[in-house]
């Protein structure tokens, strides 16, 4: 059942990417990627702005068209702005970008796979040779908390293709974010053998999912994203010393590079390319990271980048409302 009957509704369309650049992947997921696209209502896609969907850890794309109780899936949600004229039509594709490590940060890696060119020499031309809408100029990206982190990265890292992006709630600030998990993470390690493969197999046998299990499940994610191991399991390695938990300053280098707050340093021109840019978080984010988005706030401004920053009264959960401020924003400035 849809939430508001009387809105016209606008078509979803069903995509299969056929990667070769995910072949190569540690992790032995398939290359065959589903992206579900949104077309608005009267409209066949041609001439209009092409938005990226990049959903947080433990999700994929096609997920956020699904049936939401008390409230509207994503295609529900543009059926409603569209139809208002709070936001120009626009064309939105969400992709299936799910790992067998449960989630994505949509960069590149030796182990989790080619995400960021995936995404940017696969996906993007194929959707925009289908239904003619994006090219230069006309493409945005967004997302909250793993997905949040994808965007604000690839509007650092590629300008070249995305010309407008919105940060929910990223991941940023990683020693507030991701080092204080640790030691729960070697807790449950411990519970295992301290073996990563055994805690993996285990976790994928079922038949349920606790949240704690997930939790770790996502921070050696975030191990094989931004510091991958090609001799180990899966691409896995910590950036802590497995029995006392101290930190390996080579290997949390290697973590920090692709924190946001710190790549903002080298990457604040390529930003001022971006015609729009938006970024919020939660103030009371159970994850801290409304201390890493005032930090990049600070740098942004620091640098005289263009962008929209706001805190709301809220917490990381839940919060899929705020994309009746963003998305508005983005497509206003790509149309």
């Amino acid at each position: 059942m849809r939430r508001n009957h009387a809105t016209p509704a606008g078509e979803q369309h069903r995509l299969i990417i056929r990667s070769d650049i995910l072949k190569s992947n540690m992790l032995g997921d398939p290359s065959d990627r589903e992206t579900l696209v949104y077309v608005p209502h009267g409209q066949n896609g041609n001439g209009l702005p092409l938005l990226v969907d990049l959903v947080g850890f433990t999700s994929g794309g096609p997920s956020h068209a699904s049936w939401k109780n008390f409230g509207e899936n994503l295609p529900e949600r543009l059926d409603r702005l569209i139809h208002d004229g709070e936001m120009p039509p626009s064309v939105v594709a969400m992709p299936d970008c799910f790992t067998r490590l449960g989630g994505n940060q949509y960069i590149n890696s030796q182990a989790m796979g080619r995400w960021e060119d995936f995404l940017i020499d696969e996906m993007v031309p194929a959707v925009e040779a289908h239904f003619g809408c994006g090219g230069d100029g006309r493409r945005g990206v967004f997302g909250k908390s793993s997905g949040g982190y994808g965007a604000i990265v690839h509007a650092m890292r590629r300008p070249d293709c995305w010309s407008a992006a919105a940060c929910h709630s990223g991941d940023m600030g990683f020693d507030l974010c991701d080092l204080p998990e640790m030691p729960r993470l070697l807790r449950a390690l411990a519970k295992k053998g301290g073996s990563i493969e055994t805690f993996l197999t285990d976790f994928e046998k079922g038949p349920k999912w606790s949240g704690g299990d997930t939790h770790t499940l996502m921070i050696l994610a975030m191990a094989a994203t931004y510091d991958p191991d090609p001799n180990a399991f899966c691409g896995i390695r910590l950036p802590v010393d497995p029995h006392t938990c101290e930190l390996i300053e080579q290997r949390w280098a290697n973590w920090m590079r692709w924190d946001p707050v710190v790549m903002a340093d080298g990457h604040a021109e390529n930003l001022k390319r971006l015609k729009a840019l938006w970024i919020d978080c939660g103030n009371v984010d159970q994850y801290n990271l409304v201390f890493g988005a005032r930090r990049l706030h600070l740098k942004l401004e620091a640098a005289d980048v263009p962008h929209v920053y706001e805190e709301f009264d809220d917490n990381h959960s839940s919060i899929d409302y705020r994309m009746d401020k963003s998305l508005p924003f983005l497509a206003r400035a790509l149309a």
